[in-house]
């Protein structure tokens, strides 16, 4: 006989208190089944003589994450959660709730509904639906406005924001907070309290004042999302609901607030958002199978420039202990100067508070000489991108380090399989790919090489974890996934640019598209001497009928390498500025452009996307075929979270499936009439397309 699933509430009593119990781990998320089982709990408690109040709380240690997405979209399943809220809000008996952990979304609804909440102090308390392209849809934008007031309110579901417990009662979100091994009994003390006194009033509501301040403050927002040019449908009907909260009764503000829930559910924004969000699930389960981590508590970081810093204090802010390795004193000098300028920069902001810097800066070390590496559970190198420098360096880690260590390479473009093959432990040698600032960034690229123990490949997928980082594995080629794309891409909007658009003309056209900037801007914020480097290494193997143009050389030449040094593509006539368009630019554009006997054309901004796309999703198809990626969600998590592919979107492969793969065939055929050698299309695309099928069914386990 099948084993019986287990109750999705656990129910207790303690003289007259009823303790109901959200029973659905790790995270207790709302699905049909738990709100089924609460409704119906809730309802028996209403009839029930000898219950006289109720607690309503989390096992396991989260109270709730909130709804099962995957449920969204589908057919309704009464109750949902909305329905579950009203019946606790029009409770005879006093409820309270009792946060711990995480109480999110639908969660924190059902807390909201209760007469009175309480909470530990490191509690997550928040409503992140718009991250998601929706808004809270079981009541949040209501009770909330009504609870602490529309201008607090405003932030916390516009920005998807969370605070923890502290926070959560300065605001008047929480009654009270406690230790969590006491709060059942403080929850239960209140509800006891309750019975014979007055119900909490919800201050947010009180008072002229307070509306008309809450009316500035939503008429402000729309302000600011009409400047931007992306701002998400959710956004907008977000600051409707919050208006409906002060201006309707509460039933009719919950019957409007669903009616704007349904129309996010039906958008892109939202397909495209929650397709990111599963992508990111999905390539973020290691491929090593069951191996277990290694213990990692001690790093390495060979290198203290601008990555070598970032990705110590990535490793800093995680908590693990930090060893800079640098070639001589005032490199490593400079290198802890860069570390203690991020924290000081963070500390200065507010972010960050003297006493968590001091604690932070008091896990790092220094040295010249790798036997302070002697002992390191991971080394990740980030020197200068060159095979010379970096087998140097492995050398020197081979001879120095512990049997186990793990020994990670930051590089972007070279070939680690070479590079693990030069020492004498070459399963223990992997990619760690970090995107700058390493510190901020979330991408990294867990490139495996051929050799690579599995217990270093799982090793990686957990110090992700444990970085905040989102993981992606990669193969072996040059450029791995994000890069090698990047590199074709690229190439297209230079060709666009030598054919007749400006590069100024391209920003804006893929800017408009979703991108926060477009490829020449992006280009003068990395360093145009960077992609110089690049291009020189790879000049000796460039096959001579590929087309190659100059621009980007011809702006180094003149020491133009971009913000840094005050011009690039766009002129910066002061730090911080967007910068401006420069005619001698565009001169120097018709110059190579006269050289090469190119009459110019005219794009339009369709144009160039299609191009600019249709390239970037070719060679994604490319990395796929090469088995450099996984899967096509493991694309789209590189692109979005690495190389600014606009989230809301889902991802470049999704994008494609979106558009039709025919219809991206169909233009990368056209385009092959220019350039065969650039523009074929790939075996896989073609396949895909002439079955009918998309990407995405190649997420699906085989």
């Amino acid at each position: 006989m099948p084993t019986p699933e287990p109750s999705r509430i656990l129910a207790t009593q303690q003289d007259g208190v009823l303790l109901l119990g959200l029973n659905h781990p790790p995270l207790n998320t709302l699905d049909h089944a738990l709100r089924q089982q609460l409704y119906e709990a809730l309802q028996a408690a209403a009839q029930d003589a000898s219950v006289q109040a109720i607690v309503l709380h989390g096992a396991g240690g989260n109270f709730s994450a909130g709804a099962d997405i995957r449920e969204f979209g589908q057919p309704r399943q009464p109750p949902w959660a909305g329905d579950v809220a009203q019946l606790i809000e029009a409770s005879a008996k006093p409820v309270v709730a009792a946060l711990q952990g995480v109480a999110l979304g639908g969660g924190l609804e059902l807390a909201l509904a209760a007469h009175a909440r309480i909470g530990a102090a490191d509690a997550r308390l928040g409503l992140p639906e718009v991250k998601l392209g929706l808004l809270p849809g079981g009541g949040g934008t209501q009770r909330l406005p009504r609870l602490i007031g529309a201008a607090a309110a405003l932030p916390l579901m516009l920005e998807g924001r969370d605070v923890d417990g502290n926070a959560a009662q300065a605001l008047g979100l929480l009654d009270e907070v406690c230790d969590k091994a006491a709060l059942l009994d403080a929850a239960v003390r209140r509800a006891r309290a309750m019975l014979d006194g007055a119900r909490p009033s919800r201050p947010g509501t009180d008072g002229e004042a307070g509306k008309q301040a809450g009316l500035a403050a939503i008429a402000a927002q729309r302000e600011r999302l009409a400047a931007k040019p992306h701002a998400l449908p959710a956004q907008r009907l977000l600051l409707d609901c919050i208006q409906a909260a002060l201006e309707q009764p509460l039933e009719a503000g919950l019957q409007f607030e669903r009616q704007a829930f349904l129309q996010c559910v039906a958008s892109p924004e939202h397909r495209g958002l929650a397709h990111a969000f599963f992508a990111e699930k999905l390539a973020g389960k290691s491929p090593a199978g069951q191996a277990r981590p290694r213990p990692v508590q001690k790093v390495g970081v060979v290198g203290g420039g601008t990555m070598g810093a970032g990705i110590a204090v990535a490793m800093l802010d995680a908590g693990l202990d930090v060893v800079l390795i640098e070639r001589d004193a005032a490199s490593l000098q400079a290198g802890q100067d860069r570390i203690g300028g991020v924290y000081q920069r963070q500390q200065d902001k507010g972010k960050l508070s003297a006493e968590a810097r001091a604690r932070r800066l008091a896990r790092l070390s220094a040295a010249t000489d790798y036997a302070a590496l002697a002992d390191a559970d991971l080394i990740v190198e980030a020197v200068f991108e060159d095979m010379d420098v970096k087998s140097q360096v492995y050398a020197e880690l081979d001879r120095v380090c512990r049997p186990g260590a793990i020994l990670a390479t930051n590089t972007s473009y070279l070939d680690i399989n070479e590079l693990a093959r030069r020492i004498s432990r070459p399963q223990d040698v992997i990619g760690l790919h970090f995107f700058s600032p390493a510190n901020v960034m979330k991408l990294l690229e867990i490139v495996v090489p051929e050799q690579v123990s599995d217990d270093v490949v799982a090793t990686s997928f957990a110090l992700a974890r444990r970085l905040g980082k989102v993981p992606v594995r990669a193969g072996v080629c040059d450029g791995f996934i994000g890069n090698r794309i990047l590199y074709v891409y690229r190439e297209a909007a230079n060709y666009m640019m030598e054919d007749g658009a400006s590069p100024y003309q391209i920003d804006q056209a893929l800017e408009r598209f979703g991108y926060a900037m477009g490829p020449f801007r992006t280009a003068d914020l990395t360093g145009g001497d960077i992609g110089w480097a690049t291009r020189k290494r790879k000049a000796a193997t460039r096959p001579p009928e590929a087309r190659y143009v100059r621009v980007a050389d011809r702006l180094c030449e003149r020491g133009w390498f971009g913000q840094k040094t005050g011009r690039g593509y766009y002129r910066y006539p002061e730090r911080g500025q967007r910068g401006q368009h420069d005619p001698e630019v565009l001169a120097l554009i018709d110059e190579e452009r006269a050289a090469r006997g190119i009459e110019a054309r005219a794009f339009s901004d369709e144009d160039i996307v299609r191009r600019y796309m249709a390239a970037l999703v070719n060679e994604a198809s490319k990395v796929l075929e090469d088995g450099i990626a996984l899967r096509p969600a493991d694309i789209d998590t590189a692109l979005v979270n690495g190389y600014g592919f606009p989230r809301w979107r889902g991802g470049p492969m999704k994008y494609a499936d979106d558009v039709g793969l025919p219809a991206i065939v169909a233009d990368l055929e056209s385009y092959a009439k220019e350039d065969a050698a650039f523009w074929a299309p790939s075996a896989l695309l073609r396949r895909l397309a002439r079955e009918g099928a998309a990407f995405g069914k190649l997420n699906q386990p085989q």
